[in-house]
């Protein structure tokens, strides 16, 4: 019962929520005009994004489905392509940590397959673009509280990627270690 009401809920909430993270990819690409030169010659191509090993007692958030536009941005689509040009799978084995260390700019793990030139640029986009959160900020509320602000949440951040990775490590139930998932 609650499984199937968990399930309606993402159901619910999942293409809201990917519609604001295309709203963030988007925006970091726009502010990198080179980010969005390297997008523009795979127009058209699709890029499915899936979360690989996620933990077997949260409910699986669905697979994004972006399609490339002729301005080098992101569109999602409603339904998954059946052959994507790219499959980017992101390893979901710790969310929390997958989370924070987004924050700290950390890289997860990742594996790509498909189209060699879509996957090379993308590679490229994941290794040089970072959203600078502080100037965003700074356009709000001035560059002395948004530097402090950044600051803090930069320490916040790396202390809680630290504690859920040291979570991750000794805990026995883990993806090895004798949980749900072991062999």
């Amino acid at each position: 019962m609650l499984q199937e009401m968990t399930s309606q809920w993402i159901s619910l909430l999942a293409p809201a929520a990917q519609d604001r993270l295309t709203l963030l990819l988007n925006h970091v690409l726009s502010r990198e005009s080179v980010a969005m030169e390297r997008l523009r010659p795979h127009q058209g191509a699709t890029v499915l994004v899936e979360l690989k090993g996620w933990p077997a007692l949260l409910p699986v958030p669905p697979a994004l489905a972006l399609q490339i536009t002729p301005a080098g941005l992101l569109e999602r689509l409603e339904a998954v392509p059946a052959q994507p040009s790219l499959r980017v799978q992101l390893d979901a084995s710790n969310p929390a940590a997958m989370a924070l260390g987004a924050l700290t700019g950390e890289r997860p793990k990742v594996e790509i397959q498909g189209d060699a030139g879509l996957a090379t640029d993308m590679n490229w986009l994941m290794q040089n673009l970072r959203w600078d959160i502080e100037d965003d900020l700074a356009k709000v509320m001035g560059p002395a509280p948004a530097h402090e602000l950044a600051r803090w949440g930069k320490g916040i951040a790396a202390a809680g990627a630290k504690l859920a990775q040291s979570v991750a490590a000794i805990n026995p139930m883990g993806p090895n270690g004798g949980g749900r998932g072991a062999r």
